[in-house]
C-alpha cells in the first residue's frame, strides 16, 4: 500500500511540475515545489528552485513538434526526483511528504479534473467563443451569417 501510495504522489507531482511551468501559477508553484524538496534545508531549496528553473525553459524553448515528449520526459524526471527523496527518507517522514506533495498536486496539477473556469496564456485574434463547466451546451454564429 505504501508503495503505490509512493508512486502515486511521485507521478502525480512530475505531472504537476511539467503543467505547472510556464502557467499562471508558476510562481507560487515552483517555490511550494522547492520548499517540499528541500524540506528546510536553504540548500537543497536552491538547488530544487534552479532544476525547476531549468524545466520551465527547456520546456518553453521546445518546438511545437517535441513540447509533449519533452513534457513526458520532464514529468519522469521529476517523478524520479519524488520518488528518490521519499524512498531516502524514515517511514513517518515519507508519510509526511506523500501528504504534501499529494496536496501539492491536488492544488496545482491537472488530473483530467475540470480546472475550475480557469482560463490563462491565451492569445486571440478575431471571433472567439470560450466555455468552461462540464455537460454544457453552446452554440456560436460568426460572420454575416451568424
Amino acid at each position: 500500500m505504501l508503495a503505490e501510495a509512493l508512486t502515486a504522489a511521485a507521478v502525480g507531482g512530475g505531472m504537476a511540475v511539467v503543467q505547472a511551468a510556464g502557467s499562471d501559477t508558476w510562481a507560487w508553484f515552483r517555490t511550494r515545489c522547492a520548499r517540499l524538496v528541500g524540506r528546510g534545508d536553504s540548500a537543497r531549496e536552491a538547488e530544487a528552485l534552479e532544476r525547476l528553473d531549468r524545466t520551465a525553459a527547456v520546456l518553453a524553448a521546445a518546438e511545437e513538434g517535441e513540447r509533449e515528449r519533452v513534457r513526458a520526459v520532464h514529468a519522469v524526471l521529476w517523478q524520479g526526483e519524488f520518488a528518490s527523496l521519499m524512498e531516502s527518507l524514515g517511514e513517518e517522514e515519507r508519510e509526511r511528504l506523500i501528504e504534501q506533495l499529494t496536496l501539492l498536486v491536488g492544488e496545482f496539477g491537472n488530473s483530467g479534473a475540470p480546472s475550475g473556469g480557469a482560463l490563462s496564456g491565451n492569445t486571440f485574434h478575431g471571433p472567439t467563443a470560450v466555455q468552461t463547466g462540464d455537460h454544457n451546451r453552446q452554440e456560436n454564429h460568426f460572420g454575416s451569417g451568424g
